[in-house]
């Protein structure tokens, strides 16, 4: 069998259930069975983990911040940011995690939401990982001056301006995806009832936002901020100025090895573009694999790192287990009461 089959709307198998149109030129639709059967594999248990350890790391580093720390800080609010943009991404994976081994049961309106919510995530995600960069480096690099700009104003006023750009650039995720009947994978939840020049446009433009806006100018941002970083450092007599360098490069070797792969494939998609490569798609359920896992270690880089995080950590683990050992010798002599956690 041929990598696309050649049929005419009116006689096709796939039924989309937005719009119909009725075009006298044959439509080209890739046969995606092994790719299909790739990620069946491939993705829902990776998604599985990333959403475990998402979910617990990130909603700790939010109850250590309202119970701990002052939300009202330059790096405490990127932080809290960060944080939401990490869980809005996290939450929706357990529902495509069950698409990719089953198919889309929810209906064409949480096909819509979740994929909004799921894009809204990772495009915050990533301007908000390259925002705390550059105010790490006007913090540092620029101490003096960034003590007049560092104002709770300037951190507002940055948050709603990637806020703005990640729900923009969600748009045409919310107005392309629906549900379509397929005659081998059942419901799917992608883009359709468009033509399909139309959409493959959209793709292209997808693909070129995503090298350009939240791969390649973070990339380069990154790599100059904590460039200048480390030669501020260098010139310094900073207490523990190597830990701290050896900190920076982890955290861009980690953003670089996450998102480098992903992003490679997505420029050959770009090149292969209109193509069917089963090679290029099971290639792209791994990298996006990798990349994902990115929200999962970031908790870890700019908050567990920190020397004030890690004092809020150890003391909740010293309450809980003090409640625990209190308990259990109270146990025999008295019934539970939930007041002794509070202690």
């Amino acid at each position: 069998m041929s990598d696309s089959v050649a049929i005419h709307l009116s006689n096709a198998t796939t039924d989309f259930s937005t719009k119909s149109y009725d075009y006298e030129n044959p439509v080209y639709i890739c046969q995606k069975e092994d790719s299909i059967k790739f990620g069946a594999v491939a993705v829902p248990f990776f998604y599985y983990i990333v959403f475990t350890f998402g979910l617990l790391g990130n909603s700790l580093i939010l109850f250590l911040l309202l119970k701990y720390e002052k939300i009202k800080t330059v790096t405490n609010f990127f932080i809290l940011n960060l944080v939401i943009s990490d869980l809005l991404f996290t939450i929706s994976l357990p529902f495509w995690a069950f698409y990719h081994s089953n198919e889309w049961i929810f209906g064409n309106g949480m096909c819509k939401v979740l994929s909004s919510i799921f894009f809204i995530g990772y495009f915050s995600c990533i301007l908000f990982l390259t925002m705390m960069t550059t105010d790490r480096y006007l913090a540092v690099v620029h101490a003096v001056s960034a003590t007049r700009t560092r104002k709770l104003l300037y951190v507002y006023m940055a948050s709603i301006a990637i806020w703005m750009i990640s729900f923009v650039s969600t748009v045409p995720k919310f107005v392309l995806y629906g549900t379509r009947k397929d005659s081998f994978a059942g419901i799917l939840c992608e883009e359709t009832g468009y033509p399909s020049e139309k959409i493959e446009k959209w793709k292209l433009f997808g693909y070129y936002q995503q090298l350009i806006m939240f791969f390649f100018l973070p990339l380069i941002l990154i790599l100059y901020c904590y460039t200048l970083i480390v030669l501020k450092l260098y010139y310094t007599k900073m207490h523990n100025k190597d830990k701290a360098v050896k900190l920076i490069f982890l955290i861009v070797l980690a953003f670089f090895i996450c998102w480098t792969p992903y992003n490679t494939v997505i420029l050959l998609k770009i090149i292969d573009v209109g193509t069917c490569n089963d090679h290029i798609d099971n290639a792209f359920y791994i990298c996006r694999n990798i990349a994902y896992f990115h929200c999962c270690i970031n908790p870890f880089f700019y908050t567990f790192v920190g020397t004030k995080f890690r004092r809020h950590l150890s003391t909740v683990f010293r309450i809980h287990c003090w409640s625990k050992y209190r308990h259990s010798s109270s146990s025999s002599k008295s019934e539970y009461s939930p007041q002794t956690i509070y202690e």
